[in-house]
Formats: structure tokens, C-alpha cells, sequence
């Protein structure tokens, strides 16, 4: 995987945590930096660190599946992206719930639960012999500018961007899954 891949796969995989941070910029009666950047490192240090604990356990296993990896890949990829597009979808019948103080344990159960993703695909860089430490550079920082900017964004513009941010995410993860599949299938 080059550049180009790698940071449609970083945004791609940022989404659900750009949502998050939406929401929660839409709770601040304006942006508040300290906590804006508090958000976009839990969420962009999550989402660098999945990929790489993927990553040591697909490494441990890759070289026994080889024939099928890009099958694996495809798959992981497509069922990430499927699983995005139906959280679009589905009727939401949660409302957020607005504090004023930053909550570290929730935050934090927020950061994972938006990285679980980046923890498959992680899987699937130890079967494409990706260079891990460029992925999650790349994966980290793009979900960190993200999350800046989500925080800002919700603040500004409201929960208007949240839905067709999650339906790109998932689309884009799709396709590179596809694209994965097609070069491994004519090679």
C-alpha cells in the first residue's frame, strides 16, 4: 500500500471518530481548544494503536494463510465498510448528552470503541506486508486533524455532517478492499 492508500484508508477509518467529535463539539457553547485537542488525541492515538496490536497478531498467523490474504483483506475491509454504512442508516434513537467537563473514562470508551475497526484492518496490513510504522503514522495523524476539525465543525455547523461522514467512510474502505482484491486476482 502506497501514500495515497494508506490516507484514504486513515480517513476512511477516521469517520466514526470525526462523528464523535461532532457531537461533541455541538456540547460547547464554542470551541474550547484544550478539550478539542484532548478529543483528537484520544481518538487519533486509539486509532494509531489498533492497527499495530492488528497488526502483531495478524503477523503471527499471516504467513500460514498466504494464498488467501487478499481474500482476507477484501473481506475484513468490506464487512468494516458494510458495518459503517448500516450505523448511517439505522435510525439513531440516542440523544447525545451534553457535559460541560470532559468525562476521561467515557472519552476513552469512545476512542476505542471508534478504533475496533482500525483493529481488523490492522489484521489485514500483517497479510499485505504494509509498513506498519508509516500506517500508523499516517492513520493517527489523519484521525487526529479530523477529530480537530469535527470538534469544530459540530460547534459551527451542527449534526448535519455526521450521517454522509459515516456513509464516505465506509464506502472508501470498500473500495480500497476492492481495489486490494482486483490487483491480487490479475497479478
Amino acid at each position: 500500500m502506497g501514500f495515497l492508500e494508506l490516507l484514504f484508508t486513515g480517513v476512511g477509518l477516521s469517520m466514526d471518530a470525526f462523528a464523535v467529535a461532532v457531537c461533541k463539539g455541538l456540547c460547547m457553547p464554542k470551541v474550547r481548544w484544550g478539550q478539542a485537542f484532548v478529543i483528537a488525541l484520544f481518538f487519533g492515538g486509539f486509532q494509531a494503536l489498533m492497527p499495530l496490536i492488528g497488526w502483531a497478531a495478524g503477523s503471527l498467523f499471516a504467513s500460514s494463510i498466504v494464498a488467501i490474504d487478499h481474500w482476507v483483506a477484501f473481506g475484513l475491509l468490506a464487512l468494516i465498510g458494510a458495518k459503517m454504512l448500516g450505523d448511517a442508516f439505522r435510525e439513531e434513537t440516542e440523544k447525545t448528552e451534553c457535559k460541560t467537563k470532559l468525562d476521561l473514562r467515557e472519552l476513552t470508551l469512545l476512542a476505542i470503541a471508534t478504533s475496533i475497526d482500525a483493529l481488523a484492518v490492522g489484521i489485514t496490513f500483517a497479510f499485505l506486508g504494509v509498513n506498519i510504522w508509516a500506517a500508523i503514522a499516517i492513520i493517527g495523524l489523519t484521525t487526529f486533524a479530523l477529530s480537530l476539525l469535527g470538534v469544530v465543525i459540530g460547534n459551527q455547523f451542527g449534526s448535519r455532517f455526521e450521517k454522509p461522514a459515516t456513509i464516505a467512510g465506509g464506502i472508501v474502505l470498500i473500495l480500497i478492499g476492492l481495489k486490494i482484491l482486483a490487483e491480487h486476482l490479475s497479478s
